[in-house]
């Protein structure tokens, strides 16, 4: 079924409309270790930094921004705008323009938005929005797209992971109060998206990165995405963004015409929100103030003509065949455009056998974008993938490799490849680790082609079509 708020029906057409002046091919990278750093990505670096490498669980030594910032209070904000600065750059964005490249994925933490960190046992870098706020500018001016990534949620929202920020065992995110600041994020973001004109390359807001596979130890996460679409429409309505079938009419609305955050306040009492998002806009407010002080912003939202021609943000979620045992569908829960996020790796097993041809007969009969369709996520797209093997690939099967992956993806509304670059270094064997992992690098060695939406051999998978391996259908 779907959620019906204050009468409104949306219809698939309407759902259609997430591409409205978008690439209808989404040929992208992530910008992996930059705002939210990986240690295995750059591991020279990290150690020059003053991290560690844990030699068990990544739990057991400094491997997290979040470990670091506990070991080095008096300088991790220092060290860290120093890796801020270096990691992605002007030239970064120009040779990711000259490659083709329309979309970046950006994975942030939720320490981004300062405020929503509980200082008495929560340590992150500070400084990180100024740095965002510069490299989406910069992605702007090239014409390349962005998503905003929720890819470490509070609390965590997945066991034992670098990813998350803060590797532990104690998931706390599915909880009221952490989904109650991620959703303060989502309007933090959501505004700045259409506010902030350093944030025009943003197209879509993601809101959780990978969640725990089994929906069974992801309590109320449906009820999270469903609050999740309504903050980032009640931002938009407050903007006079057009939200298909949906609107709402404030009393007094006149007298703060020229004032969003008042606005968004008076937005925050509507009766057809639920408490949840009603909290979430008002608890936004003093946070977009402190960031219209910090960043000189504040005319923009507190002094001006706010109302918006701009189109809607596109909500985008882990698709519903993420998780298994009964999980919420998103698309449940769609107001206005959306989209969906799949991640395969093969590398890390359970999709095929480990070797070539297993490898071949599987990405080539991939049935996700089929499956995903048949229940309403689409449009789909292959938010991270790469060309990592379980096995010691040769140069020419990762040519193959490659083509076949993009031909999979590309069935889809397109891919976005992690990473964009990694470290090449003594610890990464040379160029070992990049051979796979760096976008940039795969171009160099030729196994990426220089325009994106070409293939080696558009014919890659005619010899693997209706072939028998296990999980083939994955």
């Amino acid at each position: 079924m779907r959620y019906i708020l204050a009468g409104l029906v949306l219809s698939t057409t309407l759902i259609a409309c997430a591409w409205a002046g978008q690439p209808t091919q989404i040929h992208g990278v992530n910008l992996g270790s930059w705002l939210l750093l990986e240690p295995w990505m750059l591991p020279q670096e990290w150690l020059d930094m003053g991290g560690q490498s844990c030699a068990e669980s990544c739990w057991t030594c400094i491997s997290t921004e979040s470990s670091f910032a506990k070991a080095y209070p008096d300088t991790v904000d220092t060290k860290f705008a120093q890796h801020w600065d270096t990691w992605f750059t002007q030239d970064d964005v120009n040779t990711l323009k000259a490659a083709g490249i329309n979309t970046v994925r950006v994975p942030l933490g939720y320490w981004i938005v300062e405020a929503l960190v509980d200082r008495s046992h929560e340590s992150y870098p500070r400084g990180g929005l100024n740095y965002l706020r510069r490299g989406l500018g910069w992605l702007r001016d090239a014409g390349i797209q962005a998503i905003l990534d929720h890819h470490a949620a509070p609390g965590v929202q997945s066991p034992d992971q670098m990813w998350t920020g803060n590797c532990t065992t104690d998931v706390q995110f599915y909880t009221p109060y952490n989904y109650h600041r991620a959703l303060v994020w989502t309007a933090v973001m959501t505004a700045l998206s259409h506010l902030d004109p350093d944030f025009g390359s943003v197209f879509a807001i993601e809101a959780a990165n990978e969640p725990i596979m089994d929906a069974v130890l992801t309590p109320n996460y449906g009820t999270f995405q469903k609050n999740f679409v309504q903050v980032m429409r009640a931002v938009e309505i407050t903007l006079g963004i057009s939200v298909p079938s949906f609107s709402l009419s404030l009393s007094g609305s006149g007298s703060i015409s020229n004032n969003f955050t008042a606005a968004l306040s008076a937005t925050s009492s509507a009766t057809m929100f639920s408490a949840e998002v009603q909290a979430a806009l008002l608890d936004a407010v003093p946070i977009l103030l402190e960031i219209g002080a910090a960043c000189g912003l504040q005319t923009i939202f507190e002094a001006s003509p706010f109302k918006q021609s701009r189109d809607s943000l596109v909500a985008n979620f882990m698709d519903v065949n993420w998780q298994y045992d009964n999980p919420s569908n998103p698309a449940d829960v769609a107001i206005g455009p959306q989209a969906y996020d799949n991640h395969l790796y093969y590398s890390f097993g359970g999709v095929a056998a480990a070797d070539p041809k297993s490898y071949m007969i599987s990405i080539c009969n991939l049935s996700r974008i089929q499956a995903d369709a048949a229940v309403g996520d689409s449009p789909l797209w292959f938010g991270e993938w790469g060309l990592s093997t379980q096995f010691n690939a040769t140069d020419e099967f990762l040519y193959k490799w490659a083509d076949a992956q993009k031909l999979a993806y590309s069935k889809g509304a397109g891919w976005i490849f992690w990473n964009f670059k990694t470290e090449i270094s003594g610890l990464t064997n040379g160029s070992a680790l990049a051979r796979q992992w760096s976008y940039l690098e795969g171009l160099k060695l030729g196994f990426l082609t220089q325009d994106p939406a070409a293939l080696h051999d558009p014919n890659v998978c005619v010899p693997y079509m209706n072939g028998t391996t296990n999980n083939t259908s994955s």
